[in-house]
Parts: structure tokens; sequence; C-alpha cells
């Protein structure tokens, strides 16, 4: 659904008032896809193409590592020779374009120039290029977002993941809310490993670690949560996400995301354009309602693509305006739930460390919960089963 372009630079430049290098990029090509940012190894650019599926690569040039830049658009070229190449740099060097063009750059632009002229020679290059077809094998991914952070966010994710798990997918809870780390805490488990250390050893990302290293819950939901000690989500770049999503939906046919609670940030916005159903949690409180409407009228501004974006309606009191209907339309959003209050059931289950559904299943969240976690599991339906790890295989499963 989202084009996806890559930027490598060796460092980041103030282009006038719009920003740095990289946001005037993403400002200029935002209504046509996202843009990730890379630094200058040819490794890193090489790996990013294949899980990005992008097809057009931007390369700053500046007088001081011409040389390596140069090689670098070489190198790229001939491990990928569809690809296409566009340098950027001061429009007033010769010398930088020259070096650009001689590498096999398809074309150069100026930093700062106009928005439109960016896009349409996107739009030129790609009627040019090759389509490239996404691997329809990756599990599905499901974000749940809110702007207020309460533990109710943790509390819903756990639910929906569990629903999916028990459908008979292999689904993993990545639970990056705030409050950090809740649905550990609301399920009654402890981790010795997480967010922070499955980005440290993204190369080392396979089975056999997800089965020795990742939680496991009730019927084999696996949960990666969000340390204490781990770093805030806004200072991961893009380009780590993209590996670590990657690598993950590999071996997991469903990620359920915990984002509520989450600032603005480029890595938000990474997983919000990445996946392929975000649930925008919100209640009737009209004070929650603005801070989620300014963090979504301003992605709209923005040129972001959320046309897979539901509205999730929490903590719901019919007698109580605003309404479901009312919220939906203010957001501009279809309404995909409304989920009852129950304070005491929630409390209940929050300081007694059981899930909804075994302490009152037939409660109307309950109910709620498992409809709208079942309609998610249609999504990854089908998708071959990851092959277990040796630790697992050993085990016979957990």
């Amino acid at each position: 659904r989202h084009t996806r372009f890559l930027y490598v630079s060796w460092a980041r430049r103030c282009v006038q008032e719009t920003g740095t290098d990289l946001e005037w990029l993403q400002g200029a090509l935002a209504p046509l896809g996202q843009v990730v940012g890379a630094d200058g190894s040819l490794d890193e650019l090489l790996a990013l193409v294949d899980v990005t599926f992008a097809n057009l690569v931007f390369v700053g040039l500046d007088r001081e590592h011409v040389v390596a830049q140069a090689a670098l658009i070489e190198g790229a070229l001939e491990a990928k020779p569809m690809l296409a190449i566009v340098a950027l740099g001061d429009g007033m060097d010769n010398q930088l374009v020259l070096n650009a063009m001689r590498a096999g750059a398809r074309d150069f632009v100026a930093y700062g120039s106009r928005s439109s002229e960016v896009a349409g020679l996107v739009r030129r290059l790609s009627k040019r290029l090759p389509a490239v077809t996404p691997n329809t094998q990756l599990g599905g991914l499901t974000v749940l977002y809110g702007a207020q952070g309460d533990g109710d966010g943790a509390l819903l994710a756990s639910h929906l993941a569990l629903v999916v798990q028990k459908s008979g997918q292999q689904t993993l809870l990545l639970d990056l809310g705030l409050p950090r780390g809740d649905s550990l805490a609301l399920l009654g488990l402890e981790s010795s490993f997480h967010f922070g250390d499955a980005l440290r050893h993204l190369r080392r990302l396979d089975a056999t670690l997800i089965d020795s290293a990742f939680t496991s819950a009730e019927a084999g939901l696996r949960i990666l949560a969000y340390a204490s000690h781990d770093a805030p989500l806004e200072h991961t770049s893009a380009a780590e996400l993209y590996m670590l999503l990657s690598a993950l939906r590999q071996h997991f046919q469903h990620i359920v995301v915990n984002l509520v609670g989450q600032p603005d940030s480029e890595a938000l916005r990474t997983f919000v354009s990445h996946c392929d159903k975000l649930l925008w949690c919100t209640d009737q409180n009209v004070l929650d309602c603005r801070r989620n409407l300014a963090v979504l009228n301003h992605w709209r501004e923005k040129g972001m693509k959320l046309e897979h974006a539901r509205l999730l309606v929490d903590r719901y009191l019919r007698t109580v305006a605003p309404d479901s209907e009312t919220l939906g339309k203010t957001f501009g959003l279809e309404v995909i739930a409304v989920l009852a209050y129950s304070p005491e059931v929630r409390l209940n289950a929050k300081n007694q460390g059981v899930t909804l559904f075994e302490l009152a299943p037939r409660e109307a969240l309950t109910q709620s919960l498992r409809t709208l976690g079942e309609r998610l599991a249609k999504r990854s339906q089908g998708l071959p089963k990851p092959k277990a790890g040796w630790l697992n295989r050993i085990m016979g499963g957990r």
C-alpha cells in the first residue's frame, strides 16, 4: 500500500526553514510515500532495499565524502541494477553533479528545491521502473494507538493478541505502549529479554533466539515488551524498525503492537505506515479526543496515508455524549468496535493478573474483544506457519 524511498546521507544538514535534509525530503514526497533514512553503509542500504521493497534511493553528496558516496552509488547499482538512484547536493557545485552522473545516478536534485519539482521527478522515474511485488507471505501487523497513555492500551492489545493466537496463528504481542511493560504485569509474567535487546541482536533474530528469549504467555502467545531501561522509541531510527519488523514478520503469522501513549515521532509513523490495520483508540473524554485529533490532523496535513485506520471507542457509556457515531464523524474514521466501560471487571482483571476471558467470559467487553480479535485474525489466515527453532522442536512447543 505504501511506497517507500530510501535516503542515504553521511551527516544531517539544515535545508532552508524546513529543518533537516531528511525532513525536507519527507515533506516533499509525503503524498507519494515514506522516506526512510539510512547511514552510509552499503550493507545496510542493500538490506533496507530488501525489506522496504524500495526501488528509488536518494544519496546525499558533499565535497568531504564524495569519493565514498560515489563508491556507494556504484556498489548499490552493481548489486541491484534495477535500482534508480537520485543524487542530492548543492546545485551550484558542478563537480558533485559530474561525480554523481559518472557513478550511475539517474538524476541530481539541489537541496531546497520546490516540493513539486522533486515529486514530479519521482513520478517520472517511477513510471520507468519495474513494478515491485512485496512479499505476500509476511505476517499480519495490527497497531493500537492513542495519544493518551493508560494501562488499558496493554489490556486491549494483550486480549486481541490472545484471540489471534488461539485462532491457530503464531502471534507476537509487541508492547511499546506507555506506561512501559504493562502487558507483562497484567498477565503476571516477567521477562529478561526486551525490545532494546531485540534491536541490539537484529542480526541474530532467528527462530532459536525467539524460542529461548521471548516471553511465552497463555496458549503460546509470545510477548516482547519495552523495558524501563530501553531508550525512548523516538530515538529508534526508521531503518532499525524496518529491519526488526521484517525479521519478526518472517517468524510470526500476526503481530499486535501496542503504541498507546507514545508521543509523535518518526518511529511511531513508521509503525503506522507499515501496518495492515491501525486501531485508533479513544474514549468519550473530550480532552483525550482533542489530543488524538491534534495528532491525526497533523498526520493528514503531512500527507500520511491512513486508509487502513479505524476508530476503536473504549470505555463507552451509551448515556454520555459524544456517542460513537459522532466520534466517528469527528475523526473522519470508520468505527470498528465499541468497548463497554465495565470498570469493575477491568480493575479485577488487572489486580488479579488474569484475563477477561477467564474472569468474565460473558461480559459485553470480553465478547467485543473476542469478536474484534477474530476479525483481525482473518487478515492473516492461510499464511504458512513459521518453522520452529531447534529448542522449540526439542521441547515439543510451549
